[in-house]
């Protein structure tokens, strides 16, 4: 018989470490003086020891430990383990791209992020105007219009509204704007309201801060992010207005995110 000191280093295990495991139910002591409270371990477990570090190590959870010490088949439960660490190494894939590509720009004024969107009922418009600038008009009177035909109507929450502009070309007259807001459920459509459900998606997502017209820095860095990183668009870039002439007096506060919907295999 061993006592826990002596276990703990052929074990290769802290005596915290043995009374943690204990308490788990993982591996309790062959006996305990019921005078001195001593622990003491037989040879045969330190195999079981050795069972409960490897599997530690693979990053097993306790619960998976007992589970496979229950009779559950270990490579099932490994199995699961592998898909979930190659998801991990594709999520620090991203995390050191953003960086290196940070670094190397040696700029901080843009950072992209990744945002998965889910699928949502949304109500939206199409509308042809004269000119950029008359989309922060028009959209309080599109929301007026919902209103009239949907008094009981909710946004989503957390909410969720964006622009797209439909044209695949940048225009400074005559632009096609179409305008998105998530809402609890389908409504009542008119001849300017329409309802669809807008599937889930994976973003590339950059802040703006500052005049609408000096946007297209931002989208020069994250078109040129996507393309360097292998990142294949799958859809039109959306502008989510956060702050803007209705709520900050200055332009300078004025805030804008960029989203750029993604293939989702590339992650």
């Amino acid at each position: 018989m061993l006592k826990i000191g002596e276990f703990s280093k052929l074990s290769q295990m802290t005596v915290k470490a043995l009374r943690f495991y204990e308490k788990e139910g993982l591996l309790i002591p062959a006996s305990v003086d019921e005078w001195t409270g001593y622990r003491f371990y037989t040879t045969d477990q330190l195999t079981t020891a050795a069972r409960i570090k490897s599997y530690r190590q693979l990053d097993l959870s306790i619960e998976e430990i007992k589970a496979i010490f229950k009779g559950k088949n270990p490579r099932k439960i490994l199995e699961e383990k592998a898909k979930s660490l190659v998801n991990q190494q594709k999520e620090i894939d991203v995390c050191l791209s953003i960086i290196n590509h940070i670094l190397e720009k040696d700029s901080m004024k843009y950072q992209v992020t990744i945002k998965e969107i889910p699928e949502m009922t949304v109500y939206y418009w199409e509308k042809r105007l004269a000119k950029y600038s008359d989309m922060m008009q028009v959209i309080p009177e599109i929301g007026e219009e919902v209103r009239k035909y949907n008094p009981d109507l909710k946004c989503s929450e957390p909410p969720y509204e964006f622009c797209e502009y439909p044209d695949g070309e940048h225009k400074e007259n005559d632009v096609l704007v179409r305008h998105v807001e998530a809402v609890e459920k389908v409504g009542v459509e008119s001849e300017n309201i329409k309802f669809k459900k807008l599937p889930a998606s994976k973003v590339l997502s950059i802040f703006h801060k500052g005049a609408y017209d000096e946007i297209g820095e931002a989208y020069a860095f994250i078109m040129k992010y996507a393309e360097e990183n292998g990142y294949k668009i799958a859809g039109l870039s959306r502008e989510c207005y956060i702050d803007g002439i209705w709520n900050k007096e200055s332009v300078e506060d004025w805030l804008t995110e960029i989203q750029l919907p993604i293939e989702q295999e590339n992650l």
